[in-house]
C-alpha cells in the first residue's frame, strides 16, 4: 500500500513539474518568426525610448563581460553606456541552438549580477535599475534591459511587437 501511494505521489508531482516547463514557453509551442535582425530590433526600440549614449559590443567584449562565447549565438546586438555613470544596458541575442538556451539565460544573469555588483555602493538609483532588469524571452531570443522602470516597460512592449507566431 504505501509503495502504491508513493509511486501515485511521484506520477503526481513529476506531472505538475513538467507541465509547469512546458508551458513556461510564452508561445506555446508554436514557431515564432521575426523579419528583423537583433541590430535592427535594438536600433528601433532605441529610436523610440531615449538612452543614454550607448555603444556596441564587439565579440570579444561579449566574450569578457558576458562570460558568453559568442559563437552560442545566430545573432546578436548589446548595448552599454559609454561611460560607467549608467547601468542602461540593452541586448538582443538569437540563440543558435535550443540546447544553449540554460547557458545563455545564465550568462546574461550572471552579466546582472555584474552590473548590480558595480553600482552597489556607487550610484543608489542605478543599482535599483541593475536590481530590477528584465529578462524576457521568445522563441529563441532573449532580451536583457537595464533601465529606469518606466522606459524597461516601453522597451519591452516594442520588442514583442516585432514577433508574430506561425
Amino acid at each position: 500500500m504505501k509503495k502504491h501511494t508513493f509511486m501515485l505521489a511521484l506520477t503526481i508531482v513529476l506531472s505538475v513539474v513538467l507541465g509547469a516547463c512546458s508551458s513556461n514557453n510564452s508561445n506555446n509551442g508554436a514557431a515564432i518568426e521575426t523579419n528583423l535582425t537583433a541590430k535592427e530590433m535594438v536600433d528601433q526600440m532605441l529610436s523610440k525610448v531615449e538612452q543614454p549614449s550607448l555603444m556596441e559590443l564587439d565579440a570579444a567584449t561579449v566574450e569578457q563581460l558576458y562570460h558568453l562565447n559568442p559563437e552560442l549565438l545566430e545573432d546578436y546586438s548589446i548595448r552599454m553606456p559609454m561611460m560607467n555613470v549608467k547601468t542602461n544596458e540593452i541586448a538582443v541575442l538569437k540563440v543558435k541552438d535550443v540546447k544553449d538556451m540554460t547557458t545563455v539565460e545564465d550568462a546574461i544573469k550572471a552579466r546582472a549580477t555584474d552590473v548590480q555588483k558595480q553600482f552597489e555602493t556607487y550610484l543608489p538609483d542605478q543599482y535599483e535599475n541593475a536590481k530590477n532588469y528584465k529578462l524576457i524571452k521568445k522563441g529563441n531570443y532573449f532580451l536583457f534591459v537595464i533601465a529606469d522602470p518606466a522606459d524597461q516597460d516601453k522597451l519591452v512592449a516594442d520588442f514583442d511587437t516585432y514577433f508574430t507566431e506561425k
